[in-house]
This record gives C-alpha cells, sequence and structure tokens, in this order.
C-alpha cells in the first residue's frame, strides 16, 4: 500500500473555521440508527420471510424486493432537488426528515404485519407495503446524508463527524442484525411483532436526529439544478464522483448478496437457523471497536490507501467463507470477522469520501450540490444493495430452491445448498475485488483537496 505523509489541512481556508458541536455530532449519530436498521433488517430477513414464512418463490421474491429499489433512481434525485430548494424556518433538510419520521415506521411495520396470506398473493401485499417503505425512506435519507457535507469543510472533521456516527451503525446493526432474527423466529406472528418493534425504533431514531440537528452549523447553501436530467449531468461531470460510485456499487452488490444469504447460510450450511445472530455479531464487532483504527489509517495513508484495504479484507474473508461447509462453524465466523473489519472500513469511508466530493465540486463549480449528489449516490447504493438480494433469489430459483412455510418444513437439493455457499460467498468476494481496482482511480486527497487547481485541469 503506498503510504502517503501529507499534514491534515483544511480544503478552503478561512479566518475561522466551523466546528460541529458535540451534541449536534452526537444527534446526526443517531440519526443513523433508522439508516443501518432500514438498510440491514429487510436485507437481511425480507427475502427469506417471503421463502420460508409467506411460501413465496424464491425468484418472486427476489423480485418483490428488488424492484421498490428501482423506484429509488427517481425519487431519491427529486427528494434531493426538493430538499436543496427548500427554505424554512426548520431548515431546507429537516423539514423532508420529519416527513421521513411519520411515514416510514408505519410502512415498515405493515410489511410484515399483513393479512395471513401466502404465495403470489403475499408477495403483492408486501411489494406494495415495501413500495410505500422505500419512498418514505427517501423522504429521511437523502437529507440526512446530504447534511455531513454541509456542516464542515474539514477534510478530517467529516471524518470525525462520521466515526459518531457509524457508533451508532454498529449499535444499530447489532440490534437489528441481532435482535430482530431472534424475535422472528420462524413464524408469521414473531415476524409481526418484529415489524412493530423494529418500526418503534425507526420513529424514535428519526424524531432524535431532527431535534439532534437544529443547531447544526450550515458552512453554505446548496443550489438546486433545475432538473432531474440536469442532476445527472451535474454527476457525470465529477470525475471523482463517478469513480466513487462505482467502488460503492460494487461494495453494496456484494454486501447486498452476503446480507441476503446468511439466514440461508445459517440454516442450510452450518446447519442452525440461530447461528444468523452469531454471524452478524462478527460483523458488527468491528463496527463498534475498529472505528478509531479506520479513522487513524484514513489520516496516515488518506482514505483512498484505507478503502483498499477495507475492501481487499473483505474480498479475503468473502473468498475464504467458501470453505465453510469443510471446515465448519467456528471456521465461518473467522472468515466473517475478517469481513466485519473490512465492511466497518466501507461503511466509515463511503460517507466521508461522499462529502469530499460534494467540496470538491464545489471548490470547482462555485456551486453547492449536496442534495444532487446524495440523491443519485444514495439511490444507486440502494439500488444495487437489493440486486443482491434478486441475483440471490434468482440463483436459488435456478438451483431448484423449494419455497415452504413454517408448518410444511421441506428438504433442500444439493444444487440449491451450493449456491448458498458458493454464490453467497464467491459472488461478493469478485465485487470487492473489482471495487479495490475502482479504488485505485480515485483522486481525491486531503492535499488535492486544499488545491484544487490541478485536479480541476486533469479532469478536464
Amino acid at each position: 500500500m503506498l503510504r502517503l505523509n501529507v499534514p491534515m489541512v483544511t480544503p478552503e481556508p478561512a479566518p475561522a473555521l466551523v466546528t460541529v458541536p458535540r451534541g449536534v455530532r452526537i444527534g446526526y449519530g443517531i440519526g443513523s440508527v433508522s439508516t443501518a436498521t432500514f438498510s440491514t433488517v429487510p436485507g437481511l430477513l425480507l427475502l427469506f420471510y417471503m421463502t420460508n414464512v409467506l411460501a413465496v418463490p424464491a425468484w418472486i421474491a427476489g423480485v418483490v424486493v428488488f424492484l421498490p429499489k428501482l423506484w429509488d433512481m427517481l425519487i431519491n434525485p427529486w427528494v434531493g432537488q426538493r430538499s436543496d430548494r427548500t427554505v424554512s424556518r426548520l431548515g431546507a433538510r429537516r423539514p423532508w426528515m420529519l416527513l421521513g419520521a411519520f411515514t416510514l415506521p408505519v410502512a415498515f411495520a405493515l410489511t410484515f404485519t399483513g393479512p395471513p396470506l401466502t404465495g403470489v398473493p403475499a408477495a403483492l401485499y408486501v411489494a406494495v407495503c415495501y413500495f410505500l417503505t422505500a419512498t418514505a425512506y427517501a423522504f429521511y435519507e437523502v437529507p440526512y446524508k446530504a447534511m455531513a457535507a454541509e456542516m464542515t469543510d474539514d477534510y478530517h472533521e467529516r471524518s470525525s463527524l462520521l466515526q459518531w456516527k457509524m457508533v451508532f451503525v454498529g449499535l444499530a446493526i447489532l440490534l437489528s442484525g441481532a435482535v430482530a432474527p431472534a424475535i422472528a423466529g420462524t413464524e408469521a406472528a414473531g415476524y409481526r411483532l418484529m415489524g412493530l418493534i423494529v418500526g418503534a425504533v425507526l420513529l424514535v431514531s428519526m424524531l432524535a436526529a431532527f431535534a439532534g440537528t437544529a443547531r447544526a452549523p450550515m458552512v453554505a447553501r446548496a443550489e438546486a439544478e433545475p432538473s432531474i436530467r440536469a442532476q445527472f449531468a451535474a454527476a457525470r461531470s465529477s470525475g471523482p464522483f463517478m469513480v466513487l460510485l462505482g467502488l460503492s456499487c460494487a461494495q453494496m452488490f456484494a454486501a447486498g448478496i452476503l446480507l441476503a444469504g446468511a439466514p440461508y447460510f445459517a440454516t442450510y450450511v452450518l446447519g442452525d437457523p440461530g447461528m444468523t445472530t452469531t454471524l452478524f455479531l462478527c460483523i458488527v464487532g468491528p463496527l463498534l471497536l475498529t472505528m478509531p483504527a479506520w479513522v487513524w489509517l484514513s489520516r496516515r495513508y488518506e482514505k483512498r490507501g484505507a478503502m483498499i484495504l477495507g475492501a481487499a479484507l473483505f474480498t479475503a474473508g468473502t473468498a475464504a467463507l467458501a470453505l465453510a461447509g469443510e471446515f465448519g462453524a467456528v471456521y465461518a465466523h473467522v472468515c466473517v470477522l475478517a469481513v466485519g473489519i473490512g465492511y466497518a472500513g466501507f461503511q466509515l469511508l463511503q460517507f466521508s469520501m461522499l462529502s469530499d466530493v460534494i467540496v470538491h465540486d464545489a471548490q470547482v463549480t462555485g456551486k453547492r450540490r449536496a442534495g444532487v449528489f446524495t440523491g443519485l449516490w444514495t439511490a444507486c447504493e440502494t439500488v444495487v444493495f437489493a440486486l443482491g438480494a434478486l441475483v440471490l433469489g434468482w440463483l436459488l430459483g435456478a438451483t431448484g430452491f423449494v419455497e415452504s412455510d413454517p408448518g410444511t418444513p421441506v428438504a433442500q437439493p444439493e444444487a440449491a445448498v451450493a449456491a448458498v455457499l458458493y454464490g453467497g460467498a464467491l459472488m461478493p468476494a469478485l465485487l470487492a475485488g473489482i471495487s479495490v481496482l475502482l479504488t485505485t482511480r480515485y483522486p481525491l486527497t486531503a492535499a488535492s483537496l486544499a488545491s484544487p487547481e490541478p485536479l480541476r485541469s486533469a479532469e478536464g
């Protein structure tokens, strides 16, 4: 790994540096409980819930998980555009966050508390509810993520701000990834209870973030692009954004496959559905414990170097996981622990690098377009994350996976079990490896943000 000894700098020198107060950092961080919970629970349980509780064919279940996320490609940029233009006594972003806080918990709970349907009717009900859930989530997530770049212009303070955020992400994934499967169990009644409890957690977290960011500083006001087409044009004009988008999509695609496959891996490879929880603990532990180390690495080797290390760890861990059928449960948990360390770096560095891209765009164009970039980035991220469930569902369907309900358990064919093991491990490894190559092309550093002229000319 290339070592870059770059001093700590501020990309836009100013007479007085705006520092984000501790209370705002904590309030902003609490908001990530909702984003992490919503990203984790459907990604972990929704596909399995449909195939093993509602008796929905695997390929249909994959489509149900994926299609509402295509809507994100339209609704997320629209929310970003509208929040860029919003003028209110609550600020530009917080009214949208409040709207999401009142709609997302209800839509999420309804997804898992529907009428006693099975098969295709159940799939249609879940699809409608999940579509509403995706829409409500966009109202909150897009303005929430845009705020990070608007609170401070300091390259390293953004990493510190997002470190607070990732602490709460780790706690949220611990609770949602470990507790939600335990509450849900294998019966429909358990999933209904889980939906209500998680909905309540979402409501509390989102309202806390709305209140906690009331006094957030704003270094500059974002400017809105006039149309969705103009937003895509703005994104394409930023080389750093397109590179970050590519590497983030590869990483989220890998994570989506791994997450959707976890309950199947625990059930059919390790032989114990309860190990879904312990596998998740191996991912959550690094999220909570390695954040300071990833911040240090991003300062010592630049965010690009730290991201390459994180992606390499994720690649190695998932590739080694393909041998879990031979070496057993302990070996599998060690592999997932390595994956968790790399994933912790993904989570911190993606958000921090996105904030840097927004600052760089402002330096080059003279415009503040946080909502534009955040909306497009979030839309692509959520689509490719859901694509993981779609691909896994189709893979299971193609290999003969048999849908079931709790009252009629079935034995799965060997081909389907092999698809869970090898497809669920090697596909994420390949995608994470691709992200390593893409990260080598990411151009932004502390030095380039402090002196953007050479980078601007290089892009031109």
